[in-house]
């Protein structure tokens, strides 16, 4: 029998070069490969005469060859064009920088042929061509091919090949490690069959079941591991901090009323610092709700318990402000606040460091130089993270490792409908601040197509900073690259000084820079020594600035929804009106539709719903939590009947067996720990 976990590079027929290419796409080991799912199918069942195909259509047609020729219209570029026909018609495949292709076929071969149409009055063309000799068991056409997300160096075929020939070995058994139960009661196909299936389906009905069985796992893994690591927390023993009058003091100095849903979520989390289970809440609210008001009087509420208090934020930026809120706010009570970012040196930090370990530190606000091994609380009770969706599992669990279970809040500005957040989350409670301070301008946003790119410069961004005001300019999205995103800021900085504002004062702000150097221009900014602040989108998070009252983001149709609401939400913070401009280039019914939303709504609840189903919840959140394991195939949207019995069935697995130590749930239980990396791992469930 194989070891399912065995290095890849040590399969048969694949070797260091090719693991090397496999590891890029997450490929480690054998089980690795057999569960890297495709991201689609292809059905290139639909077997179409020529006279049949449609423009921009994806169809199989069974044609002759007529002839081959191949040109070479310019250096380094040759066309091979093949002529076939049947019955009904003619077409020509084409094939670019292929040319081997004119000696694989021959006139008079009949082959089978699976492409994109292109349509033009009676002339029709076949490109990205799928071609095969007519056999009895086809290849590459007349079937449901799956497709898989790819790397540089590897091929879908490559894919297809390594799978089937590891999956055609007898010697390999894949155990099923779901309970019998379950697997009657919901009729699910065993994991081998979901398997073979999902990577080369014997028909459509074959799919469907592997589909399903697999959808279902993974929404019953995901909701088994978020509530036994929620139980492993909550059930531990935390600190039971008791009322202090003091804290309604704290709460009157503030120069304005909290509203009904701030009360809401600040006594929420009171209720929960004063029972004796560890606290772990997740505070969601749009951007600009003033949740920073609410963390602030949490950790208030922790100091005055005589413990310390620690509040984790993804940018140097945003600590900085957060730290200035805080010092203002509560230097009259006493209460000691410092700041640990990597920029300080090396002298101050070991300084604050010290002060922190001998309690002369009640509350410390940083980047994450907080989780270094280096820092040390005499006595930690509150650990906050802002902006969670930054931070993994993992970094939050490190955070609290450095207290005696201290109590948890995490907050977020990425408004998550609360049916997702309740999965996303599943370890955390949820209190959801879902109304703006009074005050707080709606921004009139305007989207608008790169030929009113002019319009917008000339006269929008003049008349602001005419009146006073200040202007943000969103450097458009290239890549997940800081240094390239740097380049193109640099680039926009220098076309806009040269054709627009030679005479205004602009800025830079980018990913690349020196934590000291950002916070020079952002001082600089708030200041008002800079009419145009260039940047990248770190500004997306927390930087507030009321006196900017313009935003304009430069190839919009780049960003997710979520983003462009978050980014829009740096302006619209004073009491003059604001504005957010769109310039988009894409011509595309999706970003129509995307561009429309942030014109109609302010609302972050809203647009991070039709984002989630625009672009389904993968590429909504960017990059995976760190230590959850990936939703390969199930789709919170498209599957949203198969989640609520997949969560229905968790509650009552653990209704019945609290830590999954029962015989027939311990290969479930060891599977959940094995996709669950660090998030469950580290919790005593035994």
């Amino acid at each position: 029998m194989i070891d399912i976990n065995k290095d890849i590079q040590y399969v048969k027929g694949i070797g260091p070069k090719k693991a090397y290419k496999l590891n890029k796409l997450g490929i480690f080991t054998l089980k690795d490969l057999i569960f890297y799912f495709p991201r689609q199918y292809e059905d290139r069942n639909n077997l179409k005469k020529i006279i049949q195909l449609e423009n921009e259509d994806k169809a199989t047609i069974k044609a002759v060859i007529v002839g081959v020729e191949t040109t070479s219209p310019r250096k380094g570029m040759n066309i091979t064009k093949v002529d076939v026909r049947d019955e009904t018609g003619y077409a020509k495949l084409v094939f670019f920088n292929q040319e081997y292709v004119k000696n694989t076929f021959r006139s008079g071969d009949t082959i089978l042929v699976f492409g994109k149409v292109k349509k033009n009055y009676k002339n029709i063309e076949m490109t990205s061509c799928e071609v095969e000799h007519l056999t009895n068991a086809p290849k590459n056409t007349c079937k449901v091919m799956p497709i898989y997300p790819l790397t540089y160096g590897v091929t879908n075929k490559e894919i297809i090949s390594i799978i089937k020939s590891v999956l055609s070995n007898e010697e390999l058994k894949i155990k099923e490690y779901m309970p019998q139960r379950i697997v009657e009661k919901y009729k699910l196909c065993s994991i081998e069959y979901a398997v073979k299936n999902i990577h080369n389906p014997s028909s459509k009905d074959a799919l469907k079941i592997a589909l399903y069985r697999i959808v279902f796992e993974e929404f019953l893994i995901l909701q088994l591991g978020l509530f036994m690591f929620k139980n492993g927390i909550t059930e531990s023993d935390g600190i039971k901090f008791k009322e202090n009058e003091k804290l309604k003091d704290v709460l009157g100095s503030l120069p304005f009323k909290l509203t009904n849903a701030q009360n809401r979520a600040l006594n929420e989390i009171i209720d929960d610092m004063q029972n004796n289970k560890v606290m772990n809440r997740l505070v969601q609210g749009d951007v600009g709700s003033g949740k920073t008001v609410v963390a602030l009087l949490a950790l208030a509420d922790c100091v005055l318990n005589g413990y310390q208090g620690a509040l984790m934020a993804p940018t140097e930026i945003l600590a900085e402000q957060h730290y200035i809120s805080l010092t203002d706010t509560l230097k009259d009570f006493g209460m000691r606040v410092e700041l640990l970012v990597g920029s300080l040196t090396k002298k101050k930090k070991e300084a604050v460091l010290e002060r922190v370990k001998n309690h002369e530190v009640d509350i410390l606000i940083g980047t994450h130089a907080l989780i270094e091994d280096k820092v040390e609380f005499d006595k930690l009770g509150l650990v906050i993270t802002d902006e969670q969706h930054r931070f993994g599992v993992r970094q939050r669990s490190k955070l609290s490792e450095k207290g005696n279970n201290p109590d948890i809040l995490v907050m977020t500005a990425t408004p998550i409908p609360r049916t997702l957040a309740l999965i996303l989350y599943g370890d955390l409670d949820i209190s959801i601040i879902d109304e703006l301070p009074p005050g707080r301008q709606p921004i009139e946003t305007i989207a608008v197509d790169k030929s009113k790119r002019d319009r917008a410069y000339n006269s929008l961004v003049r008349k602001e900073v005419e009146q006073g005001r200040q202007v943000y300019i969103v450097c458009p999205l290239v890549e997940e690259s800081e240094a390239i995103e740097a380049k193109a800021a640099v680039d926009l900085v220098e076309e806009l000084k040269l054709e627009y504002f030679s005479d205004l004062r602009v800025g830079l702000l980018h990913g690349k820079m020196k934590a000291s150097e950002k916070d020079a221009v952002m001082k600089s900014f708030k200041n008002k020594e800079l009419d145009i602040l260039v940047s990248t989108t770190v500004i997306e998070v927390g930087v507030n600035v009321p006196n900017a009252t313009l935003m304009i983001i430069e190839n919009a149709e780049r960003f997710g929804l979520a983003q462009l609401h978050q980014l829009r939400g740096r302006v619209g913070r004073g009491s003059h009106k604001s504005y957010c401009i769109l310039i988009y280039a894409s011509k595309s019914e999706v970003c129509r539709q995307r561009m429309s939303i942030m014109e109609e709504t302010n609302d972050g609840f809203k647009i991070s719903e039709k984002d989630l189903e625009i672009r389904g919840p993968g590429e909504f959140f960017g990059t995976r939590q760190h230590g959850l394991p990936e939703l390969k195939i199930a789709n919170i949207f498209k599957h949203m009947k198969i989640l609520k019995i997949a969560q229905q069935e968790a509650r009552y697995i653990m209704g019945e067996d609290h830590n999954l130590n029962g015989f027939e749930n311990k290969l479930l239980k060891k599977e959940i720990l094995d996709k669950f990396e660090y998030a469950v791992r580290e919790i005593s469930l035994n």
